[in-house]
């Protein structure tokens, strides 16, 4: 990458995660996001769906997740659903992801991040992915280590993938590079925002 788009990508993350961190009405967000999440998740088939620890002001998932899985006496086929947090492989840069519920001894990654501690691989169908930026065409700006690139250019099957994110993180000119993955669709707390 050159170093001038380097430069411009750092500032705009900066430019972003700030703004995110400020928002006045953080809590009506969040709660709005939550609702899309769990109305959104009523019409898909997953039993295994992988998210994250939210950092840096990002919207939180796991509450909807977690309404999500205690809602399994009506699971498909009647497979327990599970719930997956990514671990990263240091020697791959890339991610797993391991079983979490609440209450699941935790413990730091290598980035001072909690992931489960001791608990096995789970393979989701579902990918909930943190955006710090959102772009059209389902395109993302992460924070740059490119971990979720990685792991989605080499998981078969690919599972579908959502950005989640608020409505200040939309960057009506981002440009995505060659290696950046496309998601199957983004969630903000306005709605569905891709594919629109």
């Amino acid at each position: 990458m050159p170093a001038d788009l380097q430069a411009q990508k750092k500032a705009m993350r900066a430019a972003l995660i700030a703004r995110r961190e400020a928002m006045p009405d953080r809590l009506a967000r969040n709660e709005a996001l939550q609702r899309v999440m769990r109305v959104w998740l009523l019409e898909r088939p997953d039993t295994v769906i992988g998210a994250y620890w939210p950092i840096k002001g990002e919207f939180d998932p796991l509450p909807a997740l977690y309404r999500w899985k205690e809602a399994e006496t009506s699971a498909i086929d009647g497979k327990h659903r599970r719930l997956g947090l990514p671990v990263v492989d240091k020697i791959h840069k890339t991610l797993t992801f391991h079983a979490w519920y609440p209450g699941c001894d935790m413990e730091p990654d290598a980035y001072g991040i909690p992931k489960p501690k001791d608990t096995e691989v789970i393979v989701p169908t579902l990918l909930f992915v943190p955006c710090v930026g959102y772009g059209i065409g389902g395109y993302r700006l992460g924070y740059g280590g490119g971990f979720y690139d990685r792991t989605l250019a080499t998981l078969s099957p690919k599972p579908f993938t959502v950005g989640l994110g608020y409505t200040s993180g939309f960057v009506d000119d981002f440009e995505p590079e060659s290696h950046d993955q496309p998601l199957d669709a983004i969630l903000n707390d306005n709605g569905v925002v891709w594919p629109v």
